[in-house]
């Protein structure tokens, strides 16, 4: 279970609380990197993301921990992905991304449903809605995810270009 993972945004802040708004949750600012803002869905499993000042990397730092480092640079499209379960509706989460000016997209992955929410029109969160949670779980149960991507070949996926 991943309980909390970063992304970088041109506004933290805001993308924090959207994200937040997405959960049910709260964002709060992240003191260990000042102009980083953390989105906590406070459920049971401490579920966040900590939304760094673009520009914003990790370096590791021995046994005291990774430091963050600026460097600032245009942001844009990358590979990084999330999927997160909510508590809220799919009708309300396309509300607040459209609110908050970011593309949103309901999407049918095949046996099961996500909804696309572009963080700044350019980082990709799967948001899963209750329903949605649901059919993603029953496919991603360990004796169903492992057969389907198997059978699925080496073919070049649904995107590829």
């Amino acid at each position: 279970m991943i309980h909390h993972l970063s992304i970088a945004a041109r506004d933290p802040k805001k993308a924090a609380g959207v994200l937040a708004d997405l959960m049910g949750g709260k964002a709060v600012p992240f003191p260990p990197n000042p102009g980083s803002f953390f989105a906590l869905q406070l459920d049971e499993h401490c579920t966040g993301v900590e939304v760094y000042p673009a520009g914003t990397e990790l370096e590791p730092n021995g046994s005291t921990g990774g430091s963050f480092v600026k460097r600032p640079k245009d942001r844009g499209y990358g590979s990084t992905h999330f999927a997160l379960s909510v508590r809220t509706e799919a009708k309300k989460v396309e509300e607040i991304a459209q609110r908050a000016g970011w593309k949103c997209f309901d999407c049918n992955r095949g046996p099961f449903h996500v909804i696309e929410v572009w963080v700044e029109n350019e980082t990709m969160v799967e948001i899963l809605p209750p329903d949605y949670a649901a059919e993603y779980l029953t496919f991603t149960r360990p004796d169903k995810v492992l057969a389907a991507m198997e059978g699925a070949g080496t073919g070049a996926g649904r995107h590829a270009r």
